[in-house]
């Protein structure tokens, strides 16, 4: 043999050697060093993980009545992701379905394409990633035609699911406190990556308003995990093992149905009377609270709407309705959102921040038609006189002099519009002590602190606005002066003394404060937890509709309590003083009208109407009141926005309040003895809600 050949022999046997050596290496590390990892990917590429929502919690009345339950429904979804590796996109899947469903697949497409600014509803607001549903009130024969035939539906699923419904019990909504829910997106989900830490999964609902926000962690559960097997085809063969989600849990609340749905009528019954009489009244709200413990009993707000709205997919119509103005924007929570002068309801305070700066608690008083103001006379509500008098008086019917004279007096103790380096400002200073100008800390999203102003709040607004403010003061409002030549006239000298000078502090801007005028601004809210304080001896309260969390099988995971009241810093003689005065109101005062033959003797109310004026709209009607006055223990506000005077609209709204809540005149009293039951509803096995023991049904 040629040397030069056996030479190469001898090569290839060497290189074929090694190349065996190489392959026995690799098996070796495949099914030997990494074999268990392999066999792990192996199975994986024909299992898959469905993530399995957790039934959500219902949200409860105070006597265990569902606000917010569970419904079950065969819905249909679309998973996006499997159209989109389609040669077509989906859409022969999407317009077989389309027939099977009754509905056209250009719907379809608009309801599982991803929302943003410039896409109109219908679209998805969650995860593209995740089954979109399309379909929540499937017929059962045609969502077992789509389960039969999975080969004609790839990407299509139907299955039973729980569907959020509420129930109106008695007939009450409080659509804006029990809030809504929507899908969970990308991005927060990108946020949440560890779902074992959050629980969040791709399939999840959350709250995006009112309890179902606030308490969502607690009402949402854990989702589980079902493995299924699927062949090459996708399709699925079996079942490999399942980890089944854990149910949340149910908020029992403080709110109390019958009075919820009484409060409604009565706030949408007042703007209805208003609106027959001419005015414009545009909204409502109302709030009764349990005035020892600041346990929120009902929570009204009109316009209102319904929530079931948000299930399987909200219209463009429809989302246009609940954000537009010209349905009156019934998301908005009038009752913690609305901000409105309170106009005389805030005398309460004004009262204790005299008494507190040295006038005599039963002192006399003049009350003229008027009282002068630096260069301008301020004026009593019609210009009425009502001679000399003392507080319990004047707060009886209304006189507005008297705390002007307060007002402009301590305004000048105070240096003026040249203020010493320390002003006591102690009308600012007790309002806040009431809680006014910062938020309650209820446990609902979104509730707005209010103003109260003051020297340095005007000097910040007008530095932020005196561009603007200058700019009219030298080319007027020529958009109003073809219309309104007059009010644009008085709306240019208004800019041409703000341009110059809108940073001082004016005596009128004190005058207007001590009546709750001006620049003031509360929510119906904080007014309610102001009466609170002064019904029952000085606790500011802190409210809360949450009362109890409870598991599914009935057992207590927690009480919500509220935190520790503040102490207002007013004499107990003083608010005793306030209390008795304002227990006449409803008898001989500003609301003896409305509340003309009402039964005192079974309940006595006191309360403070208010009259706020508005530049360019109507007036805004207040009544706060609390009782029984010798024991207080709850209170009552209502208030319509564009209305007219506190007493002939907002004061009939409370009464009618009060009387569903005791039986008044005939009436079937929502609660009896007027009090509210102290244990918790019990959660049956079965899901039921039994009614807390010693109360009705």
């Amino acid at each position: 043999m040629n040397p030069k050949t056996h030479s190469r022999l001898v090569i290839l046997h060497i290189v074929v050697v090694a190349m065996l050596l190489v392959l026995l290496g690799r098996l070796w590390n495949l099914q030997v060093v990494n074999g268990e990892h392999y066999r792990q990917v192996a199975a994986q590429n024909r299992i898959r993980d469905i993530v399995v929502p957790a039934v959500r919690g219902m949200i409860l009345d105070v006597h265990g009545r569902p606000l917010v339950r569970n419904r079950t429904a065969l819905v249909v979804s679309v998973d996006k992701t499997v159209l989109s590796r389609m040669d077509d996109g989906g859409r022969a899947v999407l317009t077989r379905l389309a027939e099977t469903l009754g509905t056209t697949r250009e719907n379809l497409e608009k309801r599982i394409r991803l929302c943003s600014p410039t896409v109109k509803r219908p679209c998805w607001p969650g995860s593209p990633y995740q089954p979109i549903p399309v379909d929540d009130r499937v017929d059962p024969k045609k969502a077992l035609q789509i389960m039969e035939r999975a080969e004609d539906y790839p990407g299509v699923i139907a299955q039973v699911q729980a569907v959020r419904e509420y129930p109106r019990p008695e007939g009450s909504s409080a659509a804006q406190t029990l809030g809504y829910l929507q899908p969970i997106t990308q991005e927060e989900l990108d946020k949440r990556r560890n779902l074992k830490v959050t629980g969040y999964s791709q399939v999840d609902l959350i709250g995006r308003d009112g309890l179902e926000a606030t308490y969502d962690a607690d009402l949402r559960g854990e989702p589980g995990v079902r493995k299924v097997l699927v062949d090459s085809q996708g399709r699925v063969t079996g079942t490999a093992g399942e980890q089944p989600p854990v149910p949340g849990s149910s908020l029992v609340t403080s709110l109390d149905a019958k009075v919820q749905a009484a409060a409604e009528k009565a706030i949408e019954g007042a703007v209805r009377k208003a609106r027959a009489a001419g005015s414009k009244a545009d909204s409502a709200a109302a709030v009764v609270m349990d005035a020892r413990t600041g346990r929120v009993v009902a929570l009204a707000s009109y316009p209102t709407y319904d929530p079931s709205v948000w299930i399987g997919g909200i219209s463009q119509a429809e989302y246009d309705a609940l954000l537009g103005k010209s349905r009156g924007q019934p998301l908005i929570s009038r009752a913690i959102q609305g901000l409105f002068p309170p106009a005389s309801t805030f005398k309460i305070s004004s009262v204790a921040a005299a008494v507190h700066d040295g006038y005599d608690l039963h002192g006399i008083y003049p009350c003229p038609g008027s009282y002068q103001v630096g260069n301008r006379a301020f004026r009593n509500f019609e210009g009425q006189a009502h001679g000399n008098m003392n507080l319990h008086r004047a707060l009886v019917v209304s006189c507005d002099t008297i705390f002007y004279k307060f007002a402009y007096e301590a305004w000048l103790r105070d240096g003026g519009t040249r203020p010493v380096k320390n002003p006591k400002d102690p009308m600012q200073a007790m309002a806040r002590n009431f809680g006014f100008g910062s938020r309650t800390g209820i446990d609902l999203p979104g509730e707005a602190a209010g103003r109260i102003p003051d020297r340095t709040w005007k000097r910040e607004y007008w530095e932020a606005t005196k561009d603007d403010t200058c700019k009219a003061a030298k080319t007027g409002y020529p958009e109003v002066a073809r219309t309104d030549p007059a009010r644009a006239a008085y709306l240019k000298a208004i800019a041409v003394e703000h341009c110059a000078e809108g940073y001082v502090w004016r005596p009128g801007d004190a005058a207007n404060f001590s009546i709750g005028q001006g620049d003031v601004l509360v929510t119906p809210l904080q007014l309610a937890r102001a009466y609170a304080a002064l019904a029952n001896g000085g606790k500011l309260v802190v409210p809360r509709v949450g009362l109890a969390v409870i598991r599914p099988d009935g057992t207590l995971v927690r009480r919500i309590d509220p935190p520790e009241p503040k102490e207002l810093p007013v004499d107990g003689k003083v608010l005793a003083y306030i209390r008795r005065a304002l227990a006449d109101v409803p008898k001989t005062g500003t609301a003896a009208g409305a509340f003309n033959g009402f039964e005192f003797d079974k309940v006595e109310v006191a309360g403070k109407t208010g009259t706020a004026e508005v530049y360019g709209k109507g007036d805004t009607a207040w009544f706060a009141s609390f009782g029984p006055v010798d024991k207080p223990r709850f209170v009552v506000v209502a208030m319509v926005s564009q209305s007219g005077t506190g007493g002939t609209y907002a004061a009939p709204a409370v009464r009618e309040i009060w009387e569903a809540m005791y039986g008044l005149n005939g009436k079937k009293a929502a609660l009896p003895g007027g009090r509210l039951p102290d244990r918790l509803p019990k959660l049956r096995e079965d899901g039921t809600v039994g009614a807390p023991e010693g109360t009705a049904p």
